[in-house]
């Protein structure tokens, strides 16, 4: 059984009445108590009691009550169908993005182009930069090779939604994995001097069904212009 505190009241601790305080005390207490409950719901309300309130004031009051509900519920309408075009939008932004080309690294020097060299073909160009500068996919794409590459070195090599492959030689070190799915402006690697390399530089190779291109006129059809280094990510994310 509880123990009882003993600053319980009396009715706790027995069956002893409570003394009633004085009638006179009591009808004044109850008085104060109602008039001051009165005023309160007088001033919260900031109008007379419903029951004297004439009844056109009441009409008025219900259909303002109705008319805000409505807006309420248009609201509601609005707002969904704001979320609706905001979904369509941000479609539309990701579908953008599978048409951008980007440069395959920022500040480089351009140090060879693509053509014949020393008796051989050299399929790619070269982009001088200090070693360890980070390179990026020039377009959206898979990792097919992430790993030395004989002569390229470690290299990358992405292939795009529309069968063309890029491939990036000669780093430092590769930041993806193979089988990987990359986006426009992603980090692929750092640039380095790995393989068959004479001195700090990226090369880039553009491959269409097999068969290397020319990386300067194919990336100038998509916007990308590689001697003025410029291209049409107008804010990828990276």
């Amino acid at each position: 059984m509880r123990q009882r505190l003993s600053s319980e009241p009396d009715r706790y601790r027995g069956r002893r009445r409570v003394p009633t305080p004085p009638r006179t005390r009591y009808a004044a207490v109850v008085t104060g108590a109602v008039v001051g409950a009165g005023l309160v719901a007088l001033g919260a309300a900031g109008m007379p009691d419903a029951k004297t309130v004439d009844p056109s004031v009441l009409s008025d009051l219900q259909h303002a009550a109705a008319a805000k509900a409505d807006l309420s519920a248009r609201a509601d309408d609005a707002s969904r169908a704001s979320r609706g075009v905001d979904r369509a939008d941000l479609a539309s932004s990701m579908a953008t993005t599978q048409d951008v080309w980007m440069l395959p690294v920022e500040d480089f020097n351009f140090t060879a182009p693509y053509g014949v060299r020393w008796g051989k073909l050299h399929t790619g160009i070269d982009l001088s930069a200090k070693e360890g500068t980070p390179y990026q996919a020039i377009h959206a794409g898979k990792v097919v090779k992430a790993g030395w590459f004989g002569g390229y070195g470690y290299a990358v090599i992405l292939q795009h939604p529309d069968g063309s492959e890029s491939i990036y030689g000669h780093s430092s070190r590769l930041l993806v994995q193979e089988g990987q799915q990359v986006k426009a402006g992603q980090q692929l690697g750092l640039v380095g001097n790995t393989g068959h390399s004479y001195g700090s530089h990226l090369h880039l190779e553009i491959h269409v069904d097999g068969a290397p291109q020319d990386p300067i006129p194919w990336l100038a059809e998509r916007g990308v212009d590689i001697q003025l280094q410029t291209d049409n990510s107008l804010g990828a994310a990276s």
